[in-house]
């Protein structure tokens, strides 16, 4: 079994209260109504990341629960920077929105996937810097570590310890992370962060069905792929929030596996309905507060 990392902890921010009513109800209700998008002091990065992954393939433009305020900040700075449509600071971390934040990323000198429009906690703070709000809730990757020999953050290294500590199951890895060169079956997936398979030959239905349970329950999005079309027998795995991931696992035009499993199908280019077990959807960050 391999060692678990130590659980932390984060304690929220309260948000400020409002001013006291020293002016004219009218006027005041007035200058309340055309400050829809008043950037927040503070932005929770977890929550734009998470909506990052989720938003740009819903149909509508519905703000991912929790999210709304922190990225109307990130958007009203974005929009200041002249990235963004001012009609688009509106709380939905949209297509236009990743656009935008791919072109913020290019303009700190950043390029290719590292400039995919999934924030990331270096240039979010850049942007909170010109935009006047504070970052909480940073997503530490950590460095990159090898497991059974594949490439991983560590981040989602101590998910995968830690989901084989709860499920009493050994996971062999096949493949890792940041594989730019991967199998073509793959698609992409595994170009990033946060990727994983583990093969499942050797494992009993039981012990599958374990281990899918413990991967989903530490932020995992994870599906057991035995039996599954043409594929060898694995579990694939993708970390949520995982701000390396490569653009196919979460852009609307893609594979979209963060988003399929938010919304109860398989993350295959099909999006068949989910084979895997009925577990509570939330990150790695939101599993540590709450264990």
């Amino acid at each position: 079994m391999r060692a678990h990392a130590a659980r932390t902890h984060r304690t929220p921010i309260a948000a400020a209260a409002g001013t006291a009513a020293a002016v004219l109800l009218g006027a005041g209700l007035a200058a309340t109504a055309s400050q829809p998008a008043t950037a927040a002091t503070t932005v929770d990065m977890e929550k734009v990341v998470l909506a990052a992954q989720l938003d740009p393939a819903k149909n509508g433009t519905d703000p991912t629960d929790g999210a709304a305020a922190s990225v109307k900040a990130v958007e009203q700075a974005l929009a200041d920077a002249k990235h963004l449509d001012a009609k688009h600071v509106d709380g939905h971390f949209g297509s236009a929105t990743v656009t935008a934040y791919s072109a913020w990323q290019k303009s700190q000198g950043a390029s290719g996937e590292a400039a995919n429009g999934l924030p990331g906690t270096g240039t979010m703070k850049k942007l909170g810097e010109k935009g006047g709000f504070a970052v909480t809730n940073t997503i530490d990757l950590g460095k990159r570590t090898t497991v059974d020999g594949q490439t991983l953050n560590q981040r989602t290294a101590d998910m995968l310890a830690e989901a084989e500590k709860i499920s009493g199951v050994d996971l062999h890895l096949t493949q890792g992370s940041y594989e730019a060169d991967g199998a073509d079956a793959s698609a992409g997936t595994h170009d990033g962060g946060g990727a994983l398979d583990a093969a499942t030959k050797n494992l009993s239905t039981d012990d599958r069905a374990k281990a899918v349970t413990a991967l989903r329950q530490v932020g995992f999005a994870a599906w057991d792929r035995t039996g599954v079309g043409t594929f060898d027998p694995h579990i694939h795995a993708v970390a949520i929030s995982d701000t390396d991931l490569d653009s196919s696992v979460w852009k609307k035009d893609r594979n979209r596996q963060i988003f399929d499993y938010y919304n109860g199908m398989d993350g295959l280019t099909k999006h068949g309905p989910d084979n895997g077990p009925n577990v509570a959807k939330q990150t790695w960050e939101e599993y540590q507060r709450s264990s």
